[in-house]
């Protein structure tokens, strides 16, 4: 039931602020903080894309002396891997599609006023910002950056004397990763309490955008993931720095007995991806949200099986707290609860399918709008198909076994939870851009943008399933000099000269997005013609979203193509018109 009537609206009655401080940085305003997150994923998915770029360069020419840089050790490369993971999970995926476009649009997309807590709002964000900048410090501390990988498998990431990077630098990795939990427990509490209490009067949770709903549980992910990961960090802080065991057994290191014993480095890995699992949905959710909100209106239909896709994200998200030994086949597990794994992973597809079909049956018969938000949308559909057609593969352990260190994982990954997610970010942007910044997007660039991000996408991933295939292994800084590997140096070659043009690819967007924010043609309040409550208010929205006026709702939030209706969408506000669907 919603409380929208009463407590609610009292609440958040305050003036807009004044003051440059407390309007842009220390707002309390969901939108701009929305904005704040999205601006930080930003900056970060540049950092992440650079050490990338390294590692490829490094990959091909591994004697390479680069500009600033100078040439690339095996421990830096590492180091690349490990930081390169590191911010493009959590300061990427994570923060973009939750943090940005979750804080600024559900809160309009169920007609509420602001978020329940608007200062924890504003905590949340600077804490995650906090996490970043303690992330990069660990590039410019004394031995640099950890080089344990971004999972962090202990003993190599508890003990200090385990390599370079794996002093100070590693321990600001952690600390990095625990101010970031913090700041993602906060925020998932407020997306919570505001989905449930805030809702507009006739907003009942089957009339929610399936946005919001993706918002709702992946925010339930992160309220019981994050604080799992939260917990291990703060152990392995202890084991590093006070002498505990909890992740170090009996173990030398260089001839040396390191002074810990009984410890478990596998409980590491059962904490790590308890939170690992749940975190590929955290960031693939939001999208899949988006995805579906944007084929209904490109299409012109509603959505097919609208309940079906609400019950699939619930699925998903029970069933992505079942799978985490799926990561852990190698361990050295027990064939029955390798088993056990194996089947849950492979019962996961199934409601992944079934929002897959239901995707599919939305566009089929639809007057459908090649609008550049649709084509990121479809080319999401496109890379989640992909990257989840090799995801059987590796939950038999049997195959998993032969391809779990070889570069078919990082594929497999990078297409159905990094670049899928991605999409998933690019389509919102074109999409809500004009009611963030009042102003349209460049439609030819943004198309280049897209033919160019999808095609090197697959140019990049799909080579590199067969690099696994044939062998190559994961994380190996070189092996151009390795002879049962000298055949694919070819495709590495042909990789990393895909990934030089897809990176290039992406500053077509960062021109398209600054150049729009100050020169773009004016937009109207709907110019996608679009039924959710964000598009009944001004553009931009006031600082109270609505004008003091509360929307009541009438309608479900994909009501296109209505008989009896004056147009061809009827927006979730307007009078409701009694028709058989």
């Amino acid at each position: 039931m919603a409380t929208h009537d009463f407590a609610a609206q009292e609440l958040h009655a305050h003036a807009a602020p004044q003051g440059f401080i407390r309007k842009w940085v220390f707002s309390l305003d969901h939108k701009v903080i929305g904005l704040q997150y999205y601006f930080l994923a930003l900056a970060a998915v540049f950092v992440g894309m650079f050490l990338s770029l390294l590692m490829r360069i490094h990959l091909i020419w591994p004697t390479a002396a680069l500009p600033l840089l100078g040439d690339i050790k095996p421990e830096t490369y590492l180091t690349l891997v490990t930081m390169h993971g590191t911010i493009m999970v959590f300061f990427v995926l994570t923060t973009a599609p939750q943090g940005g476009f979750g804080n600024y649009f559900l809160p309009i997309q169920i007609g509420a006023p602001d978020m329940a807590f608007p200062v924890l709002n504003m905590l949340s964000f600077w804490t995650t910002f906090l996490g970043f900048v303690v992330m990069i410090a660990a590039f410019f501390v004394a031995g640099g950056a950890p080089l344990h990988g971004w999972t962090g498998y202990a003993p190599l990431s508890a003990l200090q004397s385990a390599g370079p990077g794996e002093g100070l630098g590693a321990d600001l990795w952690i600390i990095s990763i625990a101010i970031f939990c913090i700041g993602a427990l906060m925020g998932a509490l407020n997306f919570i309490t505001t989905t449930l209490d805030m809702r507009a009067k006739g907003m009942t949770m089957m009339r929610m955008p399936l946005t919001v709903w993706a918002w709702f549980v992946t925010a339930i992910l992160g309220l019981l993931a994050f604080g799992v990961l939260l917990s291990a960090g703060i152990l392995l802080l202890m084991d590093r720095n006070l002498g505990t065991s909890f992740f170090v057994p009996l173990v030398t290191i260089n001839g040396q007995l390191t002074g810990h014993k009984g410890g478990s480095p596998l409980l590491w890995q059962h904490l790590f991806w308890f939170f690992g699992h749940p975190e590929v949905y955290i960031a693939i959710l939001p999208a899949m949200g988006m995805c579906s909100q944007l084929l209904s209106v490109f299409s012109r239909k509603p959505i097919f099986g609208y309940k079906a896709m609400v019950y699939a994200i619930l699925g998903i998200g029970f069933l992505g707290f079942m799978v985490w030994g799926h990561h852990m086949f190698m361990s050295g597990m027990s064939p029955y609860t390798a088993f056990a794994f194996s089947i849950m992973t492979m019962g996961i597809g199934v409601p992944s399918a079934i929002k897959t079909f239901n995707w599919l049956g939305t566009l089929w018969g639809g007057r459908i709008r090649f609008a550049s938000p649709m084509l990121f949308a479809i080319g999401f559909v496109s890379l989640f198909v992909s990257g989840g057609i090799s995801g059987p593969f590796l939950a038999q352990p049997v195959l998993d076994i032969q391809l779990h260190d070889t570069a078919f994982v990082p594929a497999h990954f990078h297409l159905i939870m990094g670049v899928a997610s991605i999409f998933g970010i690019f389509a919102a942007t074109y999409y809500w851009f004009p009611k963030m910044f009042g102003r349209m997007m460049n439609e030819s660039l943004a198309r280049w943008h897209f033919f160019i991000s999808l095609i090197g996408t697959y140019a990049v991933f799909m080579p590199m399933h067969y690099a696994g295939m044939a062998g190559q292994p994961r994380r190996y800084s070189q092996f151009t000099e390795v002879h049962y590997l000298a055949g694919l140096i070819p495709l590495n070659k042909f990789i990393t000269f895909a990934a030089f043009v897809t990176i290039a690819g992406q500053l077509i967007f960062v021109v398209n997005l600054f150049w729009s924010v100050f020169k773009g043609p004016k937009a109207s309040d709907n110019p996608w013609e679009a039924t959710t409550l964000e598009w009944t208010t001004a553009t931009p929205p006031p600082h109270d979203n609505f004008g003091g006026h509360t929307p009541v709702v009438h309608n479900g939030p994909y009501e296109y193509n209505v008989p009896g209706a004056p147009r061809d969408y009827v927006m979730q506000n307007d009078p409701e018109i009694k028709a058989a669907h």
